[in-house]
């Protein structure tokens, strides 16, 4: 499948009430998930560095997965945002209670999978999802945006859909505009 050239840009977040709702909606879908045992945290991308078209790096420390049949309309996303207050250790800190924050994007209906990488030269996190469904990508980002802001620089919150692309065609890196901040590069691989 050919990665699309007509990338959808974010859109205005939710209202504070409309993205409230959907979170406690994903929460109660979460909850489901788990007692099924559908949701996985494999291995196989953590530790890999993702490069991206803006000159920043960082490193996949998460993968989260839930076990689904493939996605009809499959649709890249990727997330970026800066936290506010943390600096030094903090962000070590902040990789390792971000597992808590699973149940706020896990239930969202399209959920694939998600690569969560840590803060970049710049001190900003991004997130590499597949969703299944670009408008159902888009709400996801626009309920998250109202997450993210109590915690984070609201100017740094950013997100692309990039319908049409698997994450795996994604991390290839073919077929995306040249300048885009969210485009990766390269993708290198952990040491044996």
């Amino acid at each position: 499948m050919a990665i699309a050239t007509e990338v959808e840009f974010e859109r205005a977040p939710l209202p504070v009430t409309a993205a409230a709702k959907a979170v406690l909606r994903c929460v109660a879908t979460t909850v489901r998930l788990l007692r099924a045992r559908r949701i996985r945290q494999p291995a196989d991308h953590v530790g890999e560095v993702l490069s991206f078209a803006d000159g920043s790096s960082a490193r996949v420390y998460r993968e989260t997965v839930v076990a689904r049949a493939p996605a009809a309309e499959p649709c890249a996303l990727v997330v970026e945002f800066r936290l506010r207050w943390v600096r030094g250790r903090g962000h070590a800190l902040f990789r390792a209670e971000s597992l808590l924050n699973t149940p706020l994007f896990v239930g969202f209906p399209g959920f694939v999978s998600k690569l969560w990488l840590a803060h970049d030269q710049h001190g900003i996190y991004r997130g590499v999802y597949e969703w299944d469904g670009p408008d159902l990508a888009h709400a996801y980002a626009r309920a998250l945006w109202r997450v993210l802001a109590l915690v984070s620089e609201p100017a740094s919150i950013h997100y692309t859909v990039v319908p049409g692309c698997t994450r795996s065609e994604l991390l290839a890196g073919s077929g995306c505009p040249d300048a885009a901040w969210w485009r990766v590069t390269s993708v290198t691989r952990p040491a044996a």
